[in-house]
This record gives structure tokens, C-alpha cells and sequence, in this order.
């Protein structure tokens, strides 16, 4: 499949003062999409790719993105309605939909996942902080993240390939928001505390002195 290279010099780009690159309009790829940018790019459209998306920083449109395979950023995926991939989903940072997001596979942020409306993922859904959806949560596996959060209901481990697990139907994070647990099985793990000492009460503890030095 042919692989189309975003960068500073494609046909149509600007860059505006907040060092986005910008695309006016909508942008449909036969093919793969390499995103070669040193900062965000921003499509005021519609992205459609019919293979996959990558890129090292953030990627956000107006309107939808959707891939035929994976979409992967180093950062962000943020779009003004859906996000949409055949195979995974997956963000260095936080994956952000005005509606819903879903993919084939699975979805994974380093942070957070906030939709609109629904979130689906074939296989498991994985976020570093929350996860949020105004309507429901459905994944054909697990679901892990700190704190969940969800209009409607909530399943885990719906898969039809293959008979779950048990562990395959947890629904694991720190705090249960809001939502109903329809399928799977719910596992609160206990929130990290975060103890507060100076610099004297450590060495306390420890039973030496402390210094502090630059790296």
C-alpha cells in the first residue's frame, strides 16, 4: 500500500502563531498516512485514510478520523465527531472524540479516553489516567484504567473468537464513577496514596542525611 508523507512542505499546509500545521478542508489518503511534523496537525475536515495513521505528535480533525487499519500517535488523537479504526487505536497521551471512538482491535492511551458517545474496542481498553464516554463502554476483552466513568452500561469481555477468561472479563481502576457494570467483573484496586515530607523527615526515615542536587 502506498504511504503519503505529511510534512512541512505539502501541498496546502500552513503553519499559524501556536506552531500548528494546518490543512483546510477535508483529507482522504489511499493509502497509508506518515504524519512528519515537529508539532500538532490539524485538519478542518474530515481525515480519511484507508490504511494506517502514524505519527510522533498530535493529530486532530474537525470533524472524524478514520482508518481502514490503526491509527498511532505519539500524543494526542482528538476529533470533533468519531474515530474510527478497522485494527487498534493508540495514543502516547489522550484519544478525545466529539462522538464516539471504536476500533476492531483495542484502544490504549497513556492518558486518558473521553468520548461524546460510545467507546468499542474488539479486544481490551487500556488508559494511563480515566476513561469517559457519555453513552456506553463495550470491549471484547479487559478494561484497565485508573478511574471509569460512563453514562449507560458498562461490558468486558465480550469476545466472540474465543472464550474469555476470567481475568480476560475485569473490569479493573481505582474508582468506579459512574455507570452500570453489565458484563465482566469489577476490580477496584486501592488508590496510590501520596505521603507529603521534607527533606528532614525523609532523612529521618531513612537514617541519613539528604542532599538534593541538580540532574
Amino acid at each position: 500500500m502506498k504511504e503519503i508523507i505529511i510534512n512541512k512542505d505539502y501541498e496546502g499546509i500552513e503553519r499559524i502563531t501556536n506552531g500548528d500545521y494546518v490543512l483546510n478542508g477535508n483529507l482522504n489518503i489511499d493509502g497509508d498516512l506518515k504524519i512528519d511534523l515537529d508539532d500538532r496537525l490539524v485538519v478542518r475536515g474530515d481525515l480519511i485514510v484507508k490504511g494506517t495513521i502514524k505519527t510522533d505528535k498530535t493529530i486532530i480533525s474537525d470533524y472524524g478520523i478514520e482508518a481502514g487499519y490503526g491509527i498511532k500517535a505519539g500524543h494526542d488523537i482528538e476529533a470533533g465527531r468519531d474515530i474510527k479504526a478497522d485494527c487498534g487505536i493508540k495514543a502516547g497521551y489522550g484519544i478525545k472524540a466529539g462522538y464516539g471512538i471504536k476500533a476492531g482491535y483495542g484502544i490504549k492511551a497513556g492518558w486518558g479516553i473521553e468520548a461524546g458517545w460510545g467507546i468499542e474496542a474488539g479486544c481490551g481498553i487500556e488508559a494511563g489516567r480515566g476513561i469517559k464516554a457519555g453513552w456506553g463502554i463495550e470491549a471484547g476483552l479487559d478494561i484497565t484504567c485508573k478511574w471509569l466513568s460512563s453514562k449507560l452500561r458498562i461490558f468486558a469481555g465480550l469476545c466472540i473468537w474465543k472464550k474469555p477468561s476470567e481475568k480476560e472479563t475485569y473490569i479493573t481502576c481505582e474508582e468506579l464513577r459512574e455507570g452500570e457494570i453489565a458484563f465482566g467483573k469489577l476490580n477496584l484496586i486501592p488508590k496510590k496514596q501520596i505521603k507529603e515530607m521534607t527533606i528532614s523527615e525523609i532523612s529521618e526515615a531513612l537514617g541519613y542525611d539528604i542532599k538534593v542536587v541538580k540532574e
